[in-house]
């Protein structure tokens, strides 16, 4: 299975994040799955590289051509594929994958999360998408998204399309029992007809 993976490009975070990253794209490789993410060689992304390297996987990278700078790309990519545009980036990461996962990040990570989600969401894929809740990052997010539950913004039934995991073995077989729910998006998405 090709997992996308979004996440933090940042190299200031704390160690946790990064050994647990690692450790994640590990048992993605061992379990026989290959990466797909945004090809960045510091921070989240380049910890997911590294374990599944390290595990003997496969690395596809999906880049815009304007990231080509020193140390900024990860060299052991499998695969690198470059784009023109941001979009064009985050529209073939979507096509070569067969699900996703969300590890801490900012805005970059968050507006592809929510981008995916969304898609999900409207009936445009059926794939996956999972969070991996290391150290309780995504705490707040879960609270959020249950609040606009409770708020009747959205319908638990789109809420319950991404589940949260504090661990990647968890998460993996998660993705490895995943069987798509034929959804109707005017039910997900609360339109009365």
């Amino acid at each position: 299975m090709n997992i996308c993976l979004y996440g933090a490009s940042s190299a200031e975070i704390d160690n946790s994040y990064i050994l647990c990253t690692e450790d994640l794209g590990k048992k993605m490789a061992l379990r026989g799955h290959s990466l797909v993410y945004g090809g960045g060689a510091s921070g989240l992304m380049g910890a997911a590289a590294r374990g599944v390297v390290a595990g003997g996987g496969k690395v596809i990278g999906v880049a815009p051509s304007f990231f080509q700078v020193d140390g900024v790309l990860f060299e052991d990519c499998t695969e690198f594929v470059y784009t023109e545009t941001m979009r064009e980036r985050k529209q073939i990461m979507e096509q070569r994958s067969d699900a996703f996962i969300v590890t801490p990040g900012g805005i970059g990570t968050f507006d592809e999360f929510f981008e995916i989600f969304s898609l999900k969401q409207l009936g445009q894929h059926e794939k996956a998408v999972a969070i991996f809740n290391i150290n309780g990052y995504f705490n707040s997010m879960r609270d959020m998204l249950d609040f606009a539950v409770k708020e009747k913004f959205m319908s638990k039934e789109s809420r319950d399309l991404v589940p949260f995991f504090d661990t990647a073995d968890e998460l993996l077989s998660y993705f490895e029992s995943y069987k798509p729910d034929k959804c109707d998006p005017a039910v997900l998405r609360k339109i009365k007809r």
